[in-house]
């Protein structure tokens, strides 16, 4: 049974993400729109158990009329009908109640914020680097948990308060109403102080609790950033400073959380002296009636007890509007992150890249990284099927850039790139960016095992063609030896966030040996030996030699001597191609290159030559 109602809604579905909208209830709905038909089944639930409760009430006076009225053969006589179906009433309500919780419970409790987790998880995930680059990754993590969590509260206490407070006033109203009109008064008096007082307060506390949410994930992202940084913490000796940083934004979070309890002991005072007022107004008038004979034992009894249980139910409404209003905190927040759009989008129907022979042809491309100028202007260069190329300039002459714009990191400002004459803006990111394979200096690994971290490359790779890989890239030895902290040896070992638990070196082989594997038909390396010692590097060199046979090939390196022998070096300059040509031919050539060859210092390229 528990497993029928938990498949009722899919926690993953299919459908691709699209924007969501930025208002509150638009994107509240955007994310709800497939749990609605649940979501009222629950809201008619709850009315269907607030309704029987109502009436419980009301039969309960009429129950004191008839034992203060009747005899007691005559009561079983003529009331024996109305027992029994009150009896079956009352056995009914469990029923309702354990329809409403499976609903409530099973069915969207866990699928309904997973799926809105899984929507948006999927929609960042094809988000542009530099939306990456502008936010802490704890703090987009954090706020996709805290937002999907957010709008099912919002949804569900708004329906919750609705019901109840539309049921149970109006049916106090009904009830009060139709023993004396003139109880209606200190209810409508009540509810006019209660909408005051909720009027006054919820602003202000959804205010302190937007501001709690932003404070919250800044928090968060500072505490996870010095945790994902830890060596470097550690080697400057900054673990005080870093205390200092996190404890700044905690106490900022502490000032919105202080700001925020003293408006509810405000706010609760205030209610609790309302309802004191309501159930001495409505007791006393109920006395008086009473004692002038206009007002039934019964219905003093009910009135009575109608008031002590909406007194009880303001506090709780009190506290699910409080709560409710925290949550739209929360997710006004989450939206200013989530509802983003996508800078870096496939076309719609874009077909897949058909990358066989390599060719990359520039064409008269320009980009300033949204600036007015600078970084590359009307760049051209044709790169030949299986052309091997090195890239040379100094830092920021767009060596990078070239690379960036080449994988689609960033749209162009103007011009093409075409591989095997198909522009890269017509055709899906993925399969571009399958046709490149790349080791880059700043080699990060996934917080996986080994193997899983190679096979990344191609997943549907054989343990055989992963260890043989990991032969290619000199790393089987290392990786036989390793040892996690849960035991896991070898190839089924935990790398440890961003490969933490490895040495540059043996990060930096992984990722080759990861690139070995996918065998895309263009290569890039950008600084790919960069992180091995001069032994290593010569000892992979020949595999590396052989991954490049037949393949397209960009080479990035600042140690000139590594990408001497490529069948062409482009020597960049402020994003302008100024000399090309092979080692010897710009050497002879007497111009940059052979300048910045002559002030090379130990093999790298010098910063001021």
């Amino acid at each position: 049974m528990f497993q029928w109602f938990e498949r009722r809604l899919n926690p993953f579905p299919k459908e691709e993400p699209s924007l969501p909208p930025r208002g509150l209830l638009a994107f509240c709905w955007h994310y709800s729109r497939s749990a609605w038909p649940w979501l009222l089944v629950s809201a008619l639930l709850m009315a269907c158990v607030a309704l029987i409760e109502v009436w419980l009430f009301s039969f309960m006076g009429n129950l004191v009329n008839w034992l203060s009225t009747q005899e007691i053969e005559s009561f079983w006589q003529t009331q024996r009908w109305t027992l029994l179906g009150m009896a079956l009433v009352i056995l009914l309500l469990p029923l309702i109640v354990l329809l409403h919780s499976l609903v409530n419970f099973q069915v969207l409790m866990g699928n309904y914020p997973m799926r809105i987790r899984w929507l948006i998880h999927r929609y960042l995930l094809r988000q542009s680097i530099h939306y990456y680059q502008e936010e802490f990754a704890g703090r987009i993590a954090t706020k996709l948990m805290q937002t999907a969590l957010s709008v099912r509260e919002c949804v569900i206490k708004l329906i919750d308060v609705i019901n109840y407070v539309s049921v149970y006033f109006l049916g106090t109203l009904l009830i009060l109403g139709s023993a004396d009109l003139r109880l209606v008064w200190p209810l409508l008096l009540w509810l006019a102080a209660y909408i005051l007082l909720l009027k006054c307060f919820v602003p202000l506390l959804g205010a302190v609790s937007q501001r709690q949410a932003d404070a919250r994930s800044i928090m968060t992202g500072r505490v996870v950033d010095a945790y994902t940084n830890i060596q470097t913490v550690k080697l400057f000796s900054h673990a005080q400073r870093e205390s200092d940083y996190a404890q700044a934004s905690m106490q900022g979070f502490l000032v919105t959380v202080h700001e925020q309890m003293r408006l509810v002991t405000i706010f609760n005072t205030c209610l609790y002296l309302l309802n004191s007022l309501l159930l001495l107004g409505v007791a006393g008038l109920s006395l008086f009636l009473w004692s002038n004979a206009a007002l039934s034992l019964g219905a003093l009894a009910v009135a009575i007890g109608l008031v002590l249980r909406l007194s009880g139910m303001s506090q709780w409404i009190m506290w699910e509007v409080a709560a409710l209003f925290e949550n739209i905190g929360t997710v006004k927040d989450g939206i200013a992150s989530i509802a983003v759009p996508q800078t870096i989008q496939d076309r719609v129907d874009a077909p897949r890249l058909q990358a066989h022979r390599g060719e990359i042809k520039f064409d008269q491309i320009s980009f300033h990284y949204g600036q007015e100028a600078g970084v590359i202007e009307r760049l051209s260069l044709d790169i030949r099927p299986g052309e091997k190329v090195g890239l040379v300039g100094r830092s920021g002459a767009g060596k990078s850039t070239l690379v960036n714009l080449l994988l689609r990191f960033y749209d162009l400002e103007q011009g093409k790139i075409l591989i095997d004459g198909q522009s890269i803006a017509d055709v899906q990111q993925e399969s571009l960016r399958a046709a490149i394979g790349m080791v880059s200096q700043d080699t990060s690994l996934l917080h996986r095992s080994v193997r899983e971290n190679i096979a990344y490359g191609r997943p549907d790779a054989s343990d055989e063609e992963i260890i043989q890989a990991a032969k290619k890239a000199h790393a089987h030895e290392f990786i036989l030896e390793l040892q996690d902290a849960s035991g896991r040896r070898g190839y089924d070992a935990q790398v440890g966030e961003r490969g933490v638990k490895l040495s540059g070196g043996q990060r930096q082989r992984i990722a080759i040996a990861r690139v070995m594997l996918k065998d895309a038909p263009i290569l890039i390396l950008d600084e790919a030996t960069s992180a091995l010692d001069s032994e290593v590097e010569s000892a992979i060199q020949e595999n590396l030699y052989q991954l490049m046979e037949g393949k397209t090939v960009i080479a990035i390196a600042h140690r000139l001597s590594t990408i001497a022998a490529m069948d062409r070096l482009i020597v960049l300059d402020q994003g302008d191609i100024l000399e090309q040509g092979s080692h010897a031919a710009l050497i002879e050539k007497g111009g940059l290159y052979a300048s910045l060859w002559a002030h090379q210092s130990g093999g790298f390229l010098s910063e001021d030559a």
